[in-house]
C-alpha cells in the first residue's frame, strides 16, 4: 500500500505523484542520489532500472555508505544504505554522539558528504571532538587529549599564536588540524534547536547541502527526540512517531541514509541494566520504521556474572569497553554482538572492534 503522509502538513512529505506509469527507459538512466521519483511505476520500470544500475558498476558504490568500523559494516552488508533509516541509541555518557561523529568523519574522509543537525551542542565542540579524534588516530596514546584541544581552541593553553602553533608541539596536533581541513567543505553542520529545527528545515538544509557540494550527504540527527513539530503535538508518543516516519520518509524521498541518535527511556537509563530496543523513548514505531536499529551498553553492565567473580580483573578492564548490538537489520542478520575499546579521551573509538566472546545478561549481576 502507497503512504502519503504529506497532506496532513505536519511533516512536509511530499506527495504522490499522478499519471501513468512510467517506462524504464524513462527511469533508467536517472542519476544517483537524485529526489526519488514518486510516480506510479511498473515493476518491469523497477527492473530494468536495476539492471541498468548493475550494468553500469554504480549501484554498490552509490547505495552502500560504509562506516568505517570494519567488523560493523561486515555484519550490515558493506554498511548504511541510501534510503534507509539508522537508529543508535544507549545510556547517558556511552559515546553515541561520539560514534556518529566518527562514522561521519569517516564517510567524510572516503569523499562523500556529511549534514550533522546538533541539537545538544555547538558546533565549535563538534569541531573540538573532530581534530582531537584526528589527533588520537595520528599520534596515538601520546596525542594530544580532548580537554587539550579544547583549551587550545578556548586560548585557555598558556600559548600565542594560531591553532596550527599552539598545536605544534603535539603529537599530531597540527596534522590533525590539516586532516580536518581536507574534508572540512564536504562536513557541514547545523546548529539546531527544539523550538525551531523540524522536518522543513532538515529537508531544506539537506537541499542546500546537495547543492553546495554537488553530493548526497549522510544525514546525522542528535537527537530525535528534538526534532521540532510545528503545531499542537503535545503527547510525546504521537511527536516520536511523526518525526520517524518523517525521517523514513525523507531518506526514501532524498535517497539518502539518515543516521539518528534515539534518547532512552527512564529504565533504559537506570544504572546495570541493558538497553534493548524496547527502552527507545517515545514510540514503538521507533523500531517498527528503522532499517536497522544499533545498541550502546556498557561492557561491564551487561557482562554475565562468571566473567567477574572468577576474575576481578575483569571488572576495571571490561569499563573500557562499549557493546554495540545489532538489535534489528534489514540487510543482513540482526542479534550481532560487537565491542569496541572506548577512547573518549580523544573523542574516539578504537575502530578495531571485534565481535564480543563472553556471555552477556540484561542486568548486571555482579556488585563490587
Amino acid at each position: 500500500m502507497l503512504r502519503d503522509r504529506s497532506g496532513r502538513g505536519q511533516i512536509g512529505a511530499w506527495p504522490l505523484g499522478q499519471g501513468s506509469a512510467k517506462t524504464a527507459t524513462q527511469v533508467a538512466g536517472a542519476v544517483f542520489h537524485e529526489r526519488v521519483d514518486l510516480s506510479l511505476e511498473s515493476l518491469s520500470g523497477v527492473l530494468e532500472q536495476a539492471d541498468y544500475r548493475v550494468r553500469a558498476g554504480a549501484q554498490a558504490a552509490a547505495r552502500v555508505w560504509p562506516t568505517g568500523f570494519e567488523i560493523l559494516d561486515a555484519n550490515l552488508t558493506g554498511g548504511f544504505r541510501s534510503g534507509e533509516l539508522v537508529l543508535i541509541a544507549g545510556p547517558q555518557g556511552l559515546g553515541k554522539t561520539t560514534f556518529a561523529m566518527q562514522v561521519g568523519r569517516n564517510v567524510a574522509r572516503s569523499g562523500r558528504a556529511v549534514l550533522v543537525f546538533s541539537y545538544e551542542h555547538d558546533l565549535q565542540t563538534l569541531l573540538i571532538r573532530l581534530v582531537a579524534l584526528e589527533a588520537g588516530l595520528l599520534g596515538g596514546p601520546d596525542a594530544p587529549s580532548l580537554n587539550r584541544v579544547r583549551q587550545t581552541f578556548e586560548a585557555a593553553d598558556g600559548l600565542t599564536g594560531s591553532l596550527s602553533e599552539r598545536l605544534a608541539d603535539t603529537d599530531g596536533g597540527a596534522k590533525a588540524l590539516e586532516v580536518v581541513q581536507e574534508y572540512a567543505d564536504r562536513f557541514l553542520m547545523h546548529r539546531s534547536t527544539g523550538s525551531s529545527t523540524g522536518l522543513a528545515e532538515i529537508r531544506a538544509a539537506l537541499t542546500k547541502a546537495r547543492e553546495d557540494t554537488g553530493l548526497a550527504p549522510l544525514v546525522i540527527v542528535d537527537y530525535l527526540q528534538k526534532v521540532h513539530l510545528p503545531g499542537n503535538v503535545y503527547e510525546e508518543e504521537e511527536r516520536v512517531t511523526l518525526v520517524v516516519e518523517g525521517l523514513k520518509d525523507m531518506a526514501l524521498e532524498e535517497d539518502v541514509p539518515i543516521l539518528s541518535i534515539v534518547a532512552a527511556d527512564k529504565e533504559g537509563i537506570t544504572s546495570g541494566k541493558r538497553m534493548r530496543v524496547n527502552n527507545m523513548r517515545g514510540s514503538t514505531a521507533l523500531a517498527y520504521e528503522a532499517d536497522s536499529v544499533l545498541i550502546l551498553n556498557d561492557k561491564y553492565d551487561v557482562v554475565a556474572r562468571h566473567h567477574l567473580v572468577y576474575n576481578v580483573g575483569n571488572v576495571e578492564r571490561y569499563k573500557h569497553w562499549a557493546v554495540l548490538s545489532i538489535e534489528k537489520n534489514r540487510n543482513g542478520q540482526s542479534g550481532a554482538e560487537l565491542e569496541f575499546q572506548k577512547r573518549f579521551e580523544q573523542g574516539r573509538f578504537d575502530p578495531e572492534g571485534r565481535a564480543v566472546a563472553e556471555q552477556l545478561v540484561d542486568e548486571r549481576v555482579f556488585v563490587e
